[in-house]
Parts: structure tokens; C-alpha cells; sequence
């Protein structure tokens, strides 16, 4: 699975790596302390060095990219699963990489970025499109909603995923809809459910011996 999918893992590794370069070009328009936290009015309430913003939290993103893929492509089971998840996959980590960098960037040079729309807008995209696949997992230690009942049970694995699909989906566009009302209080809420909801659903499945 590893030499299978190295392609790929070396493009996304060097996505993520992309705003060192765009910080290096940027470095001169930088001031030398970088917002890197914000609080749920979108206000900057955390601030960085310009070394550690624009080199460090790249590579920290890269160690976090690399270790989860090692294990995702070295699971056993994931030889079960189609391309269009493990790529899901890879690119879920990239995909923040410039996202983050974009709005630590254009903040730190004076922008008005409203990140208590573009988060929870992004967050909830990200929750429509990880729904609309979980129907498709197949049972794995690393991809999917992994608790010793639906590891256990095929038929309790795929009816959880079924139905966390339309809770993602649907937890995915409230929160879309809220983001762009700068309502970013309901993403706590919203995880909340996403997480324990299907959890509590495979468990009365497990006592109903499924």
C-alpha cells in the first residue's frame, strides 16, 4: 500500500510545505509576532513568532500528515477501501495547510479575514464531504468510526456508517448555514453530536446482539 500510494504522499507532503515558500516571499511584509489563534468572535486573542508561523507550524502540520498516512496505508484493512477515501485522506491535511496559512497571512498583513465565517464554513464542508463517503468504509483500524462492537460486527460497522452519513451530512450543511450567519458557537455543539451520536446509535445496535 505504501509504494502504491508514494506518489501521492510526496505531492500532498509538498502542498503542505507550500506557505514556507509563500512565507519566505512574504517574510519582509510579515510583522515579527503572527496571530495564530482567534476566539470565537474571530478575534486575534494568541500570537506567534514569524519563524515558528511560517516555518515551524508548516512542519508540525507535515509530522502530522506523515505519521497519520504511515498508519492509514499500513493498515491492514485498508486494502478494502476504494482510492477516492485514502485520497480523502491525504488531502484533508494540505487542504488545511493552505487554508491556515492563507488566513494567518493575510491577518498578520492587515486583512480583514472573518474567521468566524471561513472556519466554520470550512469545517462543515468538510463534515458534508466525510458523510457523504462513510456509507462506502469499509471496516478499518484507521478510516471510520472504529469502536470494538462495529470492529467486531460487519453488519453493525455498516449500518453505524449509514447512518452517521446523514448525521455528517446534515451536522455539515447546519453548520455551512451558521457559518456564514457568523454564528461560530455551533461548531462545539455540532461536534458533539457528530461524535456521539453514531457512537451511542453502534452501541444500542451491540446490545441488540448486531
Amino acid at each position: 500500500m505504501i509504494k502504491k500510494n508514494i506518489k501521492l504522499l510526496i505531492v500532498t507532503s509538498i502542498v503542505i510545505l507550500l506557505p514556507i515558500i509563500a512565507g519566505i516571499i512574504l517574510w519582509d511584509k510579515l510583522p515579527a509576532e503572527i496571530p495564530n489563534h482567534w476566539n470565537f468572535e474571530g478575534e486575534v486573542d494568541g500570537w506567534s513568532s514569524k519563524p515558528f508561523a511560517v516555518i515551524v507550524m508548516p512542519l508540525i502540520l507535515l509530522a502530522i500528515h506523515l505519521v497519520s498516512s504511515f498508519a492509514m496505508l499500513s493498515d491492514p484493512k485498508n486494502q478494502e477501501h476504494t482510492s477516492k477515501i485514502l485520497q480523502l485522506g491525504f488531502w484533508i491535511t494540505p487542504t488545511l495547510s493552505i487554508l491556515l496559512s492563507a488566513v494567518v497571512y493575510s491577518t498578520a498583513m492587515g486583512g480583514n479575514i472573518r474567521v468566524s465565517i471561513i472556519i466554520p464554513v470550512f469545517l462543515g464542508i468538510v463534515f458534508v464531504v466525510i458523510g457523504n463517503y462513510m456509507p462506502k468504509c469499509r471496516q478499518s483500524y484507521t478510516i471510520g468510526i472504529k469502536l470494538p462492537w462495529t470492529l467486531n460486527s460487519e453488519e453493525n460497522w455498516n449500518k453505524t456508517h449509514r447512518m452517521a452519513s446523514w448525521i455528517w451530512v446534515i451536522g455539515g450543511l447546519v453548520t455551512v448555514i451558521f457559518g456564514f450567519l457568523d454564528i461560530v458557537w455551533i461548531v462545539i455543539p455540532t461536534l458533539a453530536v457528530l461524535a456521539l451520536v453514531p457512537i451511542v446509535y453502534s452501541y444500542v445496535l451491540y446490545r441488540k446482539g448486531i
